[in-house]
C-alpha cells in the first residue's frame, strides 16, 4: 500500500468503488449486525450515523434499527456559516434530504433544531481508512477533526464515542497521525470489531 495520504486515499477509495452490488449488500449487512451488537451502541441514546456516498458502506439497516430501538438519530450537517465543521440534524422517517455541496444528502431543518456532537452518545463515521491505533483516513476536508477538536482537550468522560464504519480491507498499517487527528475509539467492519486503547 502506499504510504502518501493522497496516494493512500485514492487506492481504497478506488478499491471500494469496485466492489459488486452482492458484495456491497453483504458487507452492509454484516456491519450492520456487528454495530447493532456492540456493547457501545447498545449504551448509547443519542446516536449520529451517515448516509453512504462514494462507496461508503451502507448505512441504512443501521439507521432502521437505531428508529427500531427508539434511540434518537442524528445526521451531519454541513455548517451553513463556518463551511469548515459538522453540526447534527435528528433523522425522522419523514425528514426530507437535499444534497450539500458535496452532493451528500443531509437532513433540511432550522438552524435552531441543529445539535453540537457533545450533544450525542455515539458517532458511526466513515472513513477511507484505519490502522491499529485508532488513527482514521477520512476524505481530507478534515471536517470531522474540526468538530471533535474538543474531545483532545478531554482527560476522562470521552463522549461521544467513534466507532468508524468500514470494509476490512481499509484497515492499513501505521497511518502517520497528524496533530488535529482525533483518534477513533473502534472501528466495525464485515469481519471483525475492533477497539483501541
Amino acid at each position: 500500500m502506499p504510504t502518501d495520504k493522497n496516494d493512500l486515499r485514492q487506492k481504497l477509495r478506488a478499491r471500494r468503488r469496485t466492489l459488486s452490488a452482492e458484495e456491497q449488500k453483504l458487507a452492509a449487512s454484516r456491519v450492520a449486525s456487528n454495530v447493532t451488537g456492540s456493547r457501545l451502541f447498545l449504551a448509547s441514546r443519542r446516536i449520529a450515523c451517515y448516509l453512504p456516498n462514494d462507496g461508503e458502506i451502507d448505512t441504512h439497516r443501521i439507521l432502521a434499527r437505531i428508529r427500531r430501538m427508539r434511540k434518537v438519530c442524528y445526521l451531519p450537517v454541513l455548517s451553513r456559516l463556518s463551511h469548515d465543521r459538522l453540526w447534527f440534524a435528528r433523522m425522522e422517517t419523514d425528514t426530507d434530504l437535499a444534497p450539500n455541496r458535496f452532493g451528500i444528502l443531509e437532513p433540511v431543518v432550522p438552524a435552531r433544531d441543529l445539535v453540537r456532537a457533545q450533544n450525542l452518545d455515539l458517532i458511526l463515521m466513515p472513513l477511507v481508512g484505519f490502522d491499529d491505533h485508532g488513527h482514521r483516513l477520512g476524505m481530507g476536508g478534515g471536517y470531522y477533526d474540526r468538530s471533535l477538536e474538543f474531545l483532545r482537550h478531554r482527560s476522562c468522560w470521552r463522549k461521544p464515542q467513534l466507532l468508524g464504519i468500514a470494509y476490512d480491507f481499509q484497515r492499513v498499517n501505521g497511518l502517520t497521525a497528524d496533530p488535529w487527528d482525533i483518534p477513533l475509539t473502534g472501528v466495525v467492519t464485515d469481519q471483525a470489531v475492533y477497539f483501541f486503547d
